[in-house]
Parts: C-alpha cells; sequence; structure tokens
C-alpha cells in the first residue's frame, strides 16, 4: 500500500532533467552555434545523437563531458568543428534554467520536507543549478562527492547513510525523478519509495536521457513538479482524523 505524502521527512532529487531543463539548454546552445554557422538543426535529433554519445565507454563526468560529446556529434549535425564549440556547450550548463515550475515548487516542498539533491552532474555546475532552483537543498551530493554516477547503488547507499546520521532511516525518503534509467528503477530494487516527474508527458520518447531496459511503475507519479506541490499542500490542507 502506497504510503501518504505527508509520511516522508526527506525528499530525495535527480536535478539534472527533474528540476533543471538540460534538454533545452543543450538544444539552445547547439542552436545558436548552428545559426552563427548559417545552418539549422533539428533539436529532437540533436538529443539522440547526444545520448548515444554521452553513454559512450570513454565518457567524463557531467556536464564536462559534453565537449568531447560535441566532438563526436558536430559532423553528424553539420555544425562546425573546434574546441571552443565543445567548451561552450560545456560552459552553457551554467545558464541552465529550471523548468518554469521548479522553483516555486521547490520553496512550498521545503516547508513539508528536508530537500536531498542528488545529481550525476560535478560540483560546479550543481552550485549554478542549486542557485538557479532558489538553493533550496538541506544538502546535496554530486559525483565529485560520491565517486559513482546514478545508477550505481553506492551513489544511494551514501544518500541513506547521510539521512542516518540526521536522525532518519531510508523509509523516510521519497526519491523524486524523471529519469527511469538513474533513478525509478534502482530506487525500487534499493526498496524506496518513488515518484516519478514525468516531464516528457507531451513528446514522444526519453530524450536526453538513456531508456531503460524495462518501465518501473513508480508509487506516485506527477507530470510536473508543480502537481507535486500541489498534492502534497492538498494533502496537508485535509481535516486529520481524530484518534479514537
Amino acid at each position: 500500500m502506497t504510503k501518504s505524502l505527508l509520511s516522508f521527512k526527506y525528499l530525495t532529487f535527480d536535478v539534472v532533467g527533474t528540476l533543471i531543463d538540460f534538454e533545452s539548454g543543450i538544444k539552445d546552445c547547439l542552436a545558436a552555434i548552428a545559426a552563427e554557422a548559417g545552418t539549422d538543426v533539428d533539436g529532437e535529433a540533436a538529443l539522440t545523437l547526444y545520448r548515444e554519445a554521452r553513454y559512450a565507454p570513454d565518457a567524463d563526468l557531467f556536464p564536462d563531458d559534453l565537449a568531447r560529446v560535441y566532438s563526436v556529434i558536430a559532423p553528424k549535425l553539420g555544425l562546425p568543428a573546434g574546441t571552443q564549440y565543445g567548451e561552450r556547450l560545456r560552459d552553457s550548463a551554467a545558464a541552465w534554467a529550471g523548468f518554469p515550475d521548479s522553483r516555486e515548487a521547490m520553496a512550498r516542498l521545503s516547508r513539508h520536507y528536508k530537500l536531498i539533491a542528488m545529481t550525476n552532474a560535478r560540483r560546479w555546475a550543481f552550485t549554478h543549478f542549486s542557485r538557479e532552483l532558489g538553493d533550496p537543498f538541506f544538502a546535496g551530493f554530486t559525483a565529485d562527492d560520491t565517486g559513482v554516477e546514478k545508477p550505481n547503488p553506492a551513489f544511494f547507499q551514501q544518500v541513506f547513510e547521510f539521512v542516518e546520521r540526521d536522525g532518519g532511516s531510508k523509509d523516510d525518503i521519497l526519491h523524486v525523478a524523471q529519469s527511469q534509467y538513474h533513478d525509478i528503477g534502482v530506487s525500487r530494487r534499493l526498496g524506496m519509495t518513488n515518484c516519478w516527474i514525468q516531464r516528457r508527458h507531451a513528446q514522444k520518447g526519453y530524450g536526453g536521457t538513456i531508456e531503460p531496459a524495462e518501465f518501473t511503475e513508480p508509487d506516485f507519479h506527477f507530470r510536473s513538479m508543480a502537481e507535486l506541490a500541489d498534492a502534497v499542500e492538498q494533502a496537508a490542507a485535509e481535516p486529520k482524523t481524530a484518534s479514537a
């Protein structure tokens, strides 16, 4: 039986793709480079090529790896070659915007929970992402901090240990994410309660995120962070049942 949204003390979050709109950030940067070169790019095609290149065996940590990714995808997209363009794509991460509902939703949720970031991004990028979101986090874990990337269970284990030191347990956590591959599937295998934010509900495919081997039915399912915040506030406003 699914627990009440108000039964949790902590919300853990995937950041890139759930709170930060990295797909638009990548597409906008590539479109600007294309325009300067007198051409254009198909955004969804670019995301498909990005996804294939991003998960290569020689991939670096994110978003530093975008410099390498550009060199792989640029010829296929008809974009100019040059390390300066790859560095430009990498550095664009510092200016990526949150989804329109992210900042407000996180502020609303922070009234009910301790918010913890769990991102495969490096610490330098997370600093920019957190600022974009209004610095709502009680704690933040990056690939630099954990030494691994999700879906490696070791990433999650470090968060569990932190929560235990704070006086909580894994059962007090609701894991919130858009990525079936990086978050929803592994959180289920680890015995967590999870919440899928289906950011691409109006689009086909998985965009810039790797497709999972199998779909995991989440415990909670919303199409946006605003919907999650609405549900929490609705639950909090419901009259409490008096004890017998």
